[in-house]
């Protein structure tokens, strides 16, 4: 991004942005990053809430609506997927309307599928109908993509980790605030009342769509920019992090929408009993998201990524064991980890984008501002396409669910099936971005081989 631009109309546009000079950001920058942060976290986390509606509209859906657990599975699977495409437009639509207008647009489209559920949610209606209505909640999942991209460039790259992880976790907790949210219905007034939590939900998406207009700001330097997308899709650090965001993020909203089915299913539980369970998971997730990318701050993306795959694999083991043992304390012991540990890994892994990019450009020759604007270019339109292939992931836990339960009733071989791609990730984030290369003798500074072992080893650092 550059200082100066072109005047655009409205009220409501910044002329000029630049987060990276410690006098603008001290002076101007800071408080109105912060206030931006602020209120794209309250959108976002309404978003994750309706994205999330048929992870706990399916403890409603007793016997009356007459669909066996494969078919919730189906239904959930099918509201993240849509969520993780429309990922992909959501990200470039902050550069061609503004972050401010995109964020009003965005939370107002929330409507749509609230409303609509609350038009079909009764037992009698048709499964296609069912389906049509979880893919509409998909419009939620596209709010992270916009909100994340937005507020990357509002924060300069060392405060990147601590604002990127807090946007997303304030916005992950959506998922345990709407379980919460079904719990108290299905204890107050029973099962049978869905309605009155998708009504609650109507006049949030109004106060979203509201503070967005009055408190937040476009930024005019952001420019919709085509090249970006095709020069962020042709980097291989853009799918190496893809992969990795699959294990984290994927593994936080695939676990978030079927915790609660798993627990039904598997361990008989009631739904209100799952109900009660389901919100400590994706809460310590969404709680540990900011801690992640704290720590990612301080000690490096790729080293606290590792960390948090190599948990996630033992508490996966844990997992396993008790669900042959069919132990539910322990299930639930190794569940809650995983989550926590998942959220972790959320925010060192979009710490560490903005982080390759921009060594990225200091291995070509960049420096200074010139440097961070290039991160900043190309991390922006990357976040798009991560987002959407993790948010992917989601879709695949709940496939991979969907078919170990019909096989064999239980999920264990799910289990297995994830185990052995956290020891995929762990072995990734090692091999890319912690492992240095051997330095070649003659390769003094300047010399052939010298720019790329440099390049290697700033990312390293990451």
């Amino acid at each position: 991004m550059t200082r100066t631009t072109a005047p655009r109309e409205g009220s409501r546009w910044i002329q000029r942005w630049d987060p990276e000079d410690e006098t603008f950001w001290r002076e101007t920058g800071e408080r109105i990053a912060r206030r931006n942060l602020l209120y794209s976290v309250f959108s976002e986390h309404v978003g994750f809430s309706i994205w999330s509606l048929w992870s706990v509209m399916v403890l409603f859906m007793g016997p009356g609506y007459g669909i066996d657990p494969a078919g919730k599975f189906f239904l959930i699977a099918t509201a993240t997927c849509v969520g993780a495409l429309v990922r992909i437009p959501y990200t470039f639509a902050v550069a061609r309307f503004g972050g401010r207008n995109w964020t009003v647009v965005s939370a107002l489209l929330l409507l749509v599928p609230t409303v609509a559920a609350l038009l079909v949610m009764e037992p009698g209606t048709p499964y296609g109908t069912f389906l049509a209505v979880a893919a509409l909640t998909g419009v939620g999942g596209g709010n992270f993509a916009s909100s994340m991209t937005n507020i990357n460039a509002f924060f300069p790259l060392r405060k990147k980790g601590w604002a990127l992880g807090l946007n997303a976790g304030g916005g992950n907790i959506g998922v345990p605030v709407v379980q919460l949210a079904a719990l108290l219905v299905i204890a107050t007034a029973g099962a049978g009342h869905p309605r009155l939590l998708l009504a609650a939900y109507l006049p949030l998406i109004v106060a979203a769509a509201a503070l967005a207009l009055v408190r937040m700001d476009n930024l005019a330097p952001v420019r919709a920019d085509a090249g970006a997308v095709r020069e962020a899709a042709r980097r291989p650090h853009t799918w190496i992090m893809a992969f990795l965001y699959v294990g984290t993020f994927g593994s936080f909203i695939g676990y978030g929408f079927a915790f609660g089915l798993v627990l039904q299913t598997q361990f008989g539980r009631t739904p209100l009993q799952a109900a009660s369970m389901t919100f400590l998971g994706p809460l310590l997730g969404s709680l540990s998201r900011p801690v992640g990318g704290a720590l990612a701050d301080r000690f490096g993306g790729a080293r606290i990524t590792l960390a948090a795959f190599v948990a996630m694999a033992a508490a996966t083991g844990v997992v396993v064991l008790a669900s042959v043992r069919e132990s539910l304390p322990v299930f639930l012991a190794g569940f809650v980890a995983l989550f926590a540990l998942s959220g972790a890994g959320n925010g060192s892994t979009y710490k560490m984008i903005p982080g390759i990019f921009h060594a990225e450009a200091l291995a070509r020759g960049l420096e200074g501002e010139e440097a961070a604007a290039y991160g900043r270019r190309i991390s922006g339109a990357a976040m798009g396409l991560i987002g959407a292939v993790g948010a992917l992931g989601g879709l695949g836990i709940n496939l991979v669910f969907r078919r170990a339960f019909q096989d064999s009733g239980s999920g264990t071989a799910a289990f297995v099936t994830f185990l052995a791609f956290y020891a995929a990730c762990c072995a990734a984030t090692w091999a890319v971005y912690l492992r240095r290369p051997r330095q070649r003798p003659t390769a003094a500074p300047g010399a052939p081989g010298a720019p790329a072992a440099t390049a290697k080893t700033q990312l390293t650092s990451v």
